[in-house]
C-alpha cells in the first residue's frame, strides 16, 4: 500500500526553525519526484519544495528560497524540508506528494500520491 505520512509541524515563533518529515511507504521515493506543498487557510495550495529523482537539488518557490532545504535520506525512504528563519506567512498546513517514477517535478500535475499534512503554526 502506498503511503505518505508528513511529520514534525507544530507551533514556532517567528525566527524559529522547524524540521518536516515525509515518510513514504509501499515504494521506493527515490525513484520520484517529492515535493512540498502548501495551503494556508483561505488560500489555494501553492507549492513549497521539488526534489527530483535525477538529482539531489532541490527548486524552491521565491518565497522560501535562502530558507527552506529539501534533502532526501533514501535509506530511511524519507524527504526532509528543513525550515529556518520562519515567518507568520508560512503557516499552512504542509503536504508532500510523490510523482513518477522518473518525473521531474513540475507542479502538482505531477504528483500521483499524497500525505495528509501537517500543521506548521508561526507565531509569538
Amino acid at each position: 500500500q502506498v503511503q505518505l505520512v508528513e511529520s514534525g509541524g507544530g507551533l514556532v515563533q517567528p525566527g524559529g526553525s522547524l524540521r518536516l518529515s515525509c515518510a513514504a511507504s509501499g515504494f521506493n521515493l527515490d525513484l520520484y519526484a517529492i515535493g512540498w506543498f502548501r495551503q494556508a487557510p483561505g488560500k489555494e495550495r501553492e507549492g513549497v519544495s521539488c526534489i527530483s529523482s535525477s538529482d539531489g537539488n532541490g527548486v524552491y518557490a521565491d518565497s522560501v528560497k535562502g530558507r527552506f532545504t529539501i534533502s532526501r535520506d533514501n535509506a530511511k525512504n524519507t524527504v526532509y524540508l528543513h525550515m529556518n528563519s520562519l515567518r507568520p506567512e508560512d503557516t499552512a498546513v504542509y503536504y508532500c506528494a510523490a510523482g513518477g517514477p522518473y518525473r521531474l517535478c513540475d507542479g502538482e500535475d505531477v504528483m500521483d500520491y499524497w500525505g495528509k499534512g501537517t500543521k506548521v503554526t508561526v507565531s509569538s
